[in-house]
């Protein structure tokens, strides 16, 4: 067992409903156990949720989500993903092979567990890269599918072009303040690509009220050539990927799993070469990584197929998968509806009451009411880490400036 595997061993002790199955070695790889958990009162029919990454674990990070889940009723399985936290290794405690990592792979992974289960078909909930995963299982293995939630809607390699056009026309070539700071710091030098990173991330979190003030202090400090703050050094490390690929065991394993990213979903795409290019976040780790293929399926092709309920919960504020992606799911799918929050993106991550929320609605089949509870499901509490990020930056200027005035 290695070190890594060790501690998030010793973290999930006493987790509730921990359950393994073996996964047998084939081509790409060797056997393993998949780790995963059901929480909740048990029902024939489960709901799977995956979180985004690929990278980001299910066993710990989300342990307060199932037992909220299991308070309204829900009856909740969340699979770790090979190649993280506890589905990391092998039987003899080696890191799995990056060959290992594929779609196929993974959506054949959450039917083993279905399988495990004695659960013929499950609702489907999946937040960004998860999405995607649900997607493609619903493609692979339409029988096994009651209803799907997709948060953040990932569809295509192809969609950079929407981000790309939703980020621009906001924070580029707008007539406000925040484009003519954001115009400013680019000119000035700021690197490029972490300022792309900073300013997407502090305006899905905080809307213009976090990035208004965040960029009038950089750029304070800009002019009286200082270093940049602690809000804006906060925001680097929560939004940036480089060289040493952020990776807290069973938290966020990136190294290992995000090959299906670059080789599946093309996180390593080319510059344009234009100002604030979402390309820019994977390109310091590209080398480290496979070069795209292909994609797995194609879901603008296969959604047409989805006939089950789908909920499409879509965050305003979102410039990842804005929600003019999700608008097009729904164009294309029988049975879908797009939700709009007041969010940015994953709100699994950030807004997790609303994603609950949803879930209960498609669940009970009362699904066709979200669109129009939007405003209800704003008016729930934001609870966890990511929820509680903007007011922890807000305090943060309001000290910095402070500070700035003396």
């Amino acid at each position: 067992m290695t070190w890594r595997r060790g501690v998030v061993s010793a973290l999930s002790v006493g987790t509730t409903g921990l359950r393994r199955v073996r996964r047998p070695a084939d081509d790409s790889g060797p056997a393993f156990d998949l780790t995963y958990v059901r929480t909740g009162p048990r029902t024939v029919c489960p709901t799977v949720v995956v979180p985004g990454g690929p990278g980001l674990g299910s066993v710990l990070p989300y342990r307060g989500l199932r037992r909220w889940a299991a308070r309204l009723g829900l009856d909740l399985i969340m699979v770790e993903h090979r190649g993280v936290g506890l589905s990391r290794t092998d039987l003899v405690g080696r890191d799995l092979p990056v060959s290992a990592m594929r779609f196929s792979a993974v959506t054949d992974d959450i039917t083993a567990v279905l399988d495990s289960e004695e659960a013929d078909t499950a609702f489907l909930a999946g937040s960004s890269y998860g999405s995607y995963v649900v997607s493609c299982l619903g493609a692979r293995h339409p029988d096994r599918v009651s209803g799907m939630l997709l948060d953040s809607t990932l569809q295509s390699a192809a969609d950079i072009g929407i981000e790309r056009r939703a980020v621009r026309s906001l924070l580029w070539d707008a007539d406000t303040p925040i484009a003519a700071d954001v115009r400013s710091l680019y000119e000035g030098g700021v690197d490029e690509r972490l300022l792309f990173d900073v300013v997407r991330a502090a305006y899905e979190l905080g809307g213009a009220e976090l990035l208004g003030p965040l960029l009038r202090e950089r750029l304070r400090r800009e002019r009286e050539q200082r270093p940049s703050g602690a809000a804006w050094r906060l925001l680097e490390a929560y939004a940036t990927r480089d060289d040493s690929i952020a990776n807290v065991p069973g938290l966020y394993e990136f190294d290992i799993a995000g090959a299906i990213g670059f080789r599946e979903l093309g996180y390593g795409a080319p510059a344009d070469g234009l100002p604030l290019d979402p390309a820019l976040t994977y390109a310091p780790i590209s080398h480290l990584f496979p070069s795209f293929e292909a994609e797995p399926v194609d879901l603008n092709r296969e959604t047409a197929r989805f006939t089950w309920p789908i909920v499409l919960l879509s965050g305003n504020r979102d410039l990842r998968t804005p929600p003019r992606i999700a608008e097009r799911v729904a164009s294309l799918a029988p049975d879908a509806a797009v939700t709009r929050i007041e969010n940015g993106h994953s709100a699994l991550d950030t807004h997790p009451a609303a994603l609950l929320s949803a879930l209960t609605h498609l669940t009970t089949g009362r699904h066709e009411q979200l669109p129009g509870r939007s405003d209800a499901l704003d008016a729930l509490p934001r609870r966890g880490l990511a929820a509680r990020l903007p007011r922890l930056l807000a305090l943060l200027l309001r000290v910095e400036a402070s500070w700035g005035g003396r």
